[in-house]
């Protein structure tokens, strides 16, 4: 039995199939199958997928898709910074893969709670297959105007290869998106 305010296993898998079904999400619209949802309370309040070609702007991750959702949202709202920074300390994120190491910095600047992925990011990865960017650093920012990195808790491998599947697929098809494709494009057949 969990108590109020943390989600139990069968509520992290029900978060994480959120995840994926954005991830697919992605993949339908030829990205790569990236896809998030942000929780707050046991409730979902923010979900994300990569959009970077869609949008032509390399920083359209899926985490950053979701945080700019938040921060438009509390903006309208009229929450203050500080309500902002507390609101994000109280919020889980559950994406499809590792976090990359920008998205891991910005999340851990946010000083949001807790972050569960599925499969590790062996090229970019912010949550330990490159860089840790999720344990706090113990040293204080370089000068007054650099915002200070909180850190923050992070489980992997959570429902990893229904990730890794949909990154099967989407670069088995080949990328029509890519400068120039590695293999020729599969043909799809039409109905």
């Amino acid at each position: 039995m969990t108590s109020s305010g943390e989600e139990s296993l069968s509520d992290t898998f029900g978060f994480m199939e959120l995840a994926i079904q954005q991830a697919k999400l992605a993949l339908n619209s030829l990205e790569v199958p990236v896809g998030c949802v942000i929780v707050e309370d046991g409730k979902v309040i923010a979900s994300g997928r990569n959009r970077t070609t869609e949008t032509r702007n390399a920083t359209r991750h899926a985490e950053m898709e979701a945080i700019d959702i938040l921060l438009e949202q509390w903006k309208k709202n009229g929450f203050m910074e500080s309500e902002v920074a507390n609101k994000f300390s109280k919020c889980k994120l559950y994406v499809t893969c590792e976090p990359c190491i920008m998205c891991a910095a910005a999340l851990s600047i946010l000083g949001i709670k807790e972050v569960y992925y599925g499969c590790a990011n062996d090229k970019f990865g912010g949550c330990g297959s490159i860089l840790s960017l999720h344990s706090s650093n113990p040293e204080p920012a370089m000068s007054a105007g650099v915002p200070q990195q909180k850190g923050f808790k992070c489980t992997g491998g959570i429902m990893a290869s229904e990730a890794v599947f949909l990154f099967r697929n989407f670069y088995e098809q080949g990328n029509p998106n890519a400068p120039k494709p590695h293999r020729p494009l599969v043909q799809q057949v039409s109905n």
